[in-house]
């Protein structure tokens, strides 16, 4: 079932709230905590119920050892081993589902053999339940998490807000919140404030995200099928995917909050205008901002972070980013998207401590150095997520080629009659004009709305600079400030208006013959 469905839209979520709201009503707290777990159940199982025979049990038997870990009193080597025994569980549950087939291809690929592939379906959000609940047994052993009760371990694994692409929650920002009944009071504002947020996400998807993606498809599409392509088009088709990314993942993470918010919980920012980021330290702060927490928190930290020297400072950056990059997907792409990750990241922080060294501040080149750095940051996460959207190694290299100009920079031919000096100067850098229309750029339209979208990633304040005011989300207080800004939201007529305006023109697209996936559920 999808956020951007008609039947999400007009069936489950009225129900589920209706339903949630008249228990709340009663005061039975183990009651409404009960229905939202299933209704969490069976919003996962409407795609395919043989799924809840992986997800129920994982939710038990992470459950269980988590409760041995935190009440058992055996010694320090025994519990590690039990903790050791059930991180193994986990991320062999994890990688037989999601890399068994790309095991098995690379092996036939290095050493000859034929063993067929065993083509496993892999069940829908198992990156992100499985990471929040290795997160929850660290937390167990150490006797920072537990002891919960099973109700509430449910809905803090199972909630389905963020159980099909995130945010990856922390049992310490969701059970709190379910051990009280502040949640279960209905809230005329609250409800507001959640079908605003929600109704803007789902503008961004339906609008925004699949209508950019109407120029990127053709692009990768026509890269794994070996056609040549221009620079015009790979770079038309480059930032139009950046863009389609950008806006589907933002779209998904406000829905999240939003939903959250409908039913009295709170959820993390996954999302801060990773765009407006100077640096790529920077990036990695606001975009997947709980994935970033947890493979710092338990996988940087737990290789030595940067506690033991420079060399293995940046080797450990390199492994995070490369585990980080195959937990998005079974693939080299993905694994190279990882790598130049890391690379970019050990780059930035080799920049950041010559800079300290020769003593030039922060922020000392004023506006320009920072648009040039906002700018620089953008074409290297650009330049990456070919590698992130491209099929294969041979899709990407393509994509590539015409990026770096090798295939030719062809212009219309309507370019020709610029002024005499700037033709020279596009011809010496290899420029051709051609009558002949680029078969994958649309031209104006394509660049009109590319823009559009650019404007608003720069210069439009994010969803939860709109609701500063009530702070809907959690949030480092760092990232997202509690200073609203000119433009936020209110409970007036205008701001309704245009809520109003998005949100018909969203649902309107409920009703078309296709309804796209987010792109995160494919992890």
């Amino acid at each position: 079932m999808l956020f951007n469905s008609a039947v999400f839209v007009f069936f489950f979520l009225p129900v589920a709230l209706v339903v949630f709201y008249i228990i709340g009503g009663t005061g039975n707290r183990r009651f409404a905590i009960a229905w939202l777990v299933a209704a969490s159940l069976f919003f996962y199982g409407w795609w395919n119920p043989a799924n809840l025979w992986i997800l129920v049990p994982s939710v038990v038997g992470n459950f269980v050892v988590g409760s041995w870990l935190f009440r058992m009193e055996a010694a320090p080597a025994k519990r590690r081993l039990l903790l050791g025994l059930a991180i193994a569980a986990n991320l062999g549950v994890l990688a037989w589902f999601k890399y068994a087939d790309f095991f098995i291809g690379n092996v036939n690929a290095t050493v000859g053999t034929s063993w067929p592939l065993l083509h496993i379906v892999i069940p829908l959000a198992i990156s992100f339940h499985t990471f929040q609940q290795i997160a929850y047994l660290v937390e167990s052993h150490r006797r920072d998490a537990g002891p919960y009760d099973f109700l509430d371990y449910c809905a803090f694994v199972l909630f389905f807000p963020q159980l099909l692409a995130g945010p990856i929650v922390h049992h310490r920002e969701i059970i709190p919140q379910l051990t009280g009944t502040r949640f279960l009071r209905f809230h005329p504002s609250r409800l507001t404030i959640g079908l605003t947020i929600f109704f803007i996400g789902l503008f961004k998807k339906t609008i925004l995200a699949d209508g950019v993606a109407l120029y990127s498809t053709p692009v990768f599409t026509a890269a794994e099928q070996g056609s040549t392509l221009t620079f015009l088009e790979a770079w038309g088709g480059a930032l139009s995917y950046t863009l389609q990314l950008y806006f589907d993942f933002s779209a998904y993470s406000d829905m999240a909050i939003g939903l959250g918010y409908m039913f009295g919980l709170k959820l993390p920012i996954n999302f801060n205008s990773p765009y407006k980021a100077t640096s790529i330290i920077d990036f990695w702060r606001r975009w997947h901002i709980t994935l970033s927490r947890f493979l710092r928190n338990y996988l940087y930290v737990a290789l030595g972070g940067n506690r033991r020297g420079p060399i293995r400072r940046y080797a450990n950056l390199m492994i995070t980013m490369l585990l980080g990059g195959l937990w998005h997907g079974a693939g080299w792409t993905f694994f190279l998207w990882g790598g130049l990750h890391g690379l970019y990241l050990i780059v930035n922080h080799a920049w950041n401590g010559l800079r300290q060294w020769i003593g030039w501040q922060a922020g000392s080149a004023g506006l320009a150095g920072r648009i040039a750095a906002v700018a620089c940051t953008f074409l290297c996460v650009v330049f990456a997520w070919v590698l992130f959207r491209a099929e294969s190694l041979d899709g990407a290299v393509a994509v590539y080629h015409g990026m770096l100009g090798l295939n030719g920079i062809i212009l219309p031919e309507r370019f020709a009659a610029l002024p005499a000096p700037l033709v020279g100067l596009l011809e010496a850098i290899g420029c051709r004009f051609s009558a002949q229309s680029l078969t994958f750029f649309a031209g104006g339209p394509q660049i009109m709305m590319i823009s559009g979208l650019l404007a608003i990633c720069w210069l439009a304040p994010n969803t939860a600079e709109l609701l500063a005011r009530y702070r809907p989300y959690l949030a480092d207080e760092a990232a997202v400030s509690k200073t609203p800004g000119r433009l936020t939201w209110r409970p007036q007529a205008a701001w309704a208006a245009a809520v109003g305006c998005v949100a018909v023109l969203s649902l309107l697209t409920l009703f078309s013959s296709h309804v796209s996936e987010f792109i995160y559920f494919q992890f």
